[in-house]
């Protein structure tokens, strides 16, 4: 069986991705790219922030690709060079197939790609067995002439072949007996009226030819490359009675001719072929008990073949491999995670605890401000030089994460990474941060689900679940027109969700000072440390930083709450 095709190797974020996320994930890809791992993809499990857009738009690069879920599908493990028969294929076209491709069962399909059916190698038995084994019946074929014609590779040298390949019920009379017995068969059919129904089968035997063309049959197969008498050919076209001349022998001609009949005779009509965007790890559950042994794996927009697959590909099924940058939780994670292949980690966040993997990873964690420093030096370290674009997206990540060096969370390392990149980006960071920081206000111009979702993390903590999302602006002055509908939107993500606290954090990146609406647990909201201004709106001057300040807050709080 060809090999199955080889699955991608994602380096993505977290969900609902920021600036940092989105960069580190490129130039990681690159690295990988530059160091052995060719089929390195950068990738994203959200919309780009606008920022970002526009620091991606400033560095050349196209946003990466959208991935919503990383579960392996049948569309992926399946096999794409199909080994299959068609509606048409006679026994010996679908025999020979499975015989060369060492397959025992194929799907069948139309010209269109529509699969009708499976065949079975046992099936294909039916075909060359009668249905019955006395009277006409076992001499009997359910036969297209045509197809007949094709099998032998015979010569039509009396009326013409009938264009339509229409089966029809062909008895067979091998001229083997005296030529009293045969022309008595044929008058008996005659007399019967079905004379126009047999196929008479002979060698170098003129009279048993003429009797067969006199008597009125609908065909007459001359064996061995024996010839025709030319006035029988002129009197067979008279009749209409078809000749066909072929090189076989006579016992093999009967056996071949069986061999023309076609399989949508025999195939399984009633199957069940799956979507090529169903999870393998749904499919395992739904096909165990099914008495199917190959599945078609059909294309959900116009329902045709692209793949089979079969149980045993289901056993251990391939997943795809995945770097995780700028988080380490599986709650933050892309859909389907767990079922995914965790080939390393690059973050900057706490340990979760809740990443598991078969085998050794390789695994940076370091309390740095941005994924993308971490980055950097990994491409440092390796006397490597990511170029120009991907420099100036690393660029971006860092200042977005660190406020250009200004945050708590910066380091000497992120100071030296900055300074390093800026140099191959060829940019000011300072300038840089400035235009980056100015690029479209989302409190002036999102959505309250933009807003809260633009940068939002959910975080387990002692059992209880949280929500944190953090919006960075040029200043404070346009949360007031929204904070209604903004808190409204909170209210109905923590009831959605069951979220024991959902907060977000407007924070002026210039003046390093937040404003936090909080919603949940008001024992939880009770212990924050942060000036309480009314029943949800917090003051927090100073604060800017969600994982040195805002979160480590919230655990607290978690902590001492009732």
């Amino acid at each position: 069986m060809p090999d199955r095709p080889r699955l991608p190797f994602y380096v993505i974020g977290h969900k609902n991705p920021d600036t940092d996320a989105i960069c580190s994930a490129i130039g990681h890809a690159a690295l990988l790219r530059a160091t052995g791992e060719p089929d390195a993809i950068a990738a994203r499990c959200g919309e780009v922030p606008q920022r970002t857009a526009w620091a991606l738009e400033c560095a050349g690069m196209e946003a990466p690709e959208l991935i919503t879920d990383v579960r392996a599908t049948a569309g992926m493990i399946c096999r794409r060079e199909v080994v299959q028969a068609h509606l048409a294929d006679t026994f010996l076209t679908a025999y020979r197939r499975m015989i060369s491709s060492g397959v025992r069962c194929v799907p069948v399909a139309d010209e269109d790609g529509h699969v009708h059916g499976i065949l079975r190698y046992l099936d294909l038995l039916e075909l060359l067995l009668p249905d019955q084994t006395e009277g006409l019946a076992v001499r009997t074929v359910h036969a297209s002439i045509s197809k007949i014609a094709d099998t032998l590779h015979a010569e039509s040298i009396g009326a013409p072949l009938p264009t339509d390949g229409l089966e029809e019920d062909l008895i067979l009379l091998v001229g083997a007996s005296s030529q009293e017995t045969v022309e008595a068969r044929l008058k008996s059919a005659a007399k019967g009226g079905n004379v126009g129904q047999y196929l008479v089968i002979c060698g170098d035997r003129p009279i048993v030819q003429r009797y067969a063309i006199d008597h009125g049959a609908r065909a007459l197969l001359v064996t061995g490359d024996n010839s025709v008498e030319p006035a029988l050919c002129e009197l067979a076209v008279k009749k209409g009675v078809i000749i066909l001349r072929c090189h076989h022998d006579t016992a093999s001609c009967s056996t071949l001719i069986r061999c023309s009949r076609i399989v949508r005779h025999v195939m399984v009509s009633e199957f069940l072929s799956v979507g090529a965007n169903e999870p393998v790890s749904r499919l395992r559950k739904r096909l165990a008990g099914l008495d199917q042994d190959l599945f078609p794996v059909t294309d959900q927009k116009d329902g045709k073949l692209i793949g089979v697959i079969s149980k045993s590909d289901l056993v251990d099924p391939p997943r795809l491999r995945l770097a995780l940058v700028d988080h380490n939780e599986y709650a933050q994670a892309v859909l389907g995670v767990e079922e995914a292949e965790v080939v390393e980690v690059i973050d900057h966040h706490r340990l979760a605890g809740d990443l598991v993997s078969r085998e050794p990873i390789r695994y940076l964690n370091e309390p740095v401000g941005s994924t993308s420093t971490l980055v950097a030096r990994k491409f440092l370290h390796r006397s490597l030089e990511p170029d120009p674009g991907v420099a100036l997206c690393l660029c971006a990540g860092i200042v977005s994460d660190t406020l250009c060096l200004t945050g708590p969370t910066t380091t000497d390392l992120d100071r030296e990474m900055l300074r390093w990149l800026s140099g191959i980006a060829g940019i000011d960071a300072e300038k840089f941060t400035e235009e980056f920081f100015a690029v479209g206000s989302l409190i002036a111009t999102g959505t309250a689900q933009e807003i809260l979702n633009a940068d939002r993390k959910e975080f387990s903590e002692d059992g209880r679940k949280v929500s944190i999302s953090q919006v960075e602006e040029r200043g404070l002055h346009g949360f007031g027109a929204r904070r209604e509908e903004i808190e409204q939107a909170l209210r109905e993500l923590v009831a959605k969700n069951h979220y024991d606290l959902a907060l977000i954090a407007i924070t002026d990146v210039a003046g390093h000072h937040s404003m936090i609406l909080a919603i949940g647990s008001p024992e939880i909201q009770a212990k924050l440390p942060f000036a309480r201004l009314d029943e949800t709106l917090f003051d927090a001057p100073g604060v800017v930083s969600r994982k040195k300040q805002i979160f480590p807050a919230v655990s607290d709080a978690l902590q001492h709450a009732k």
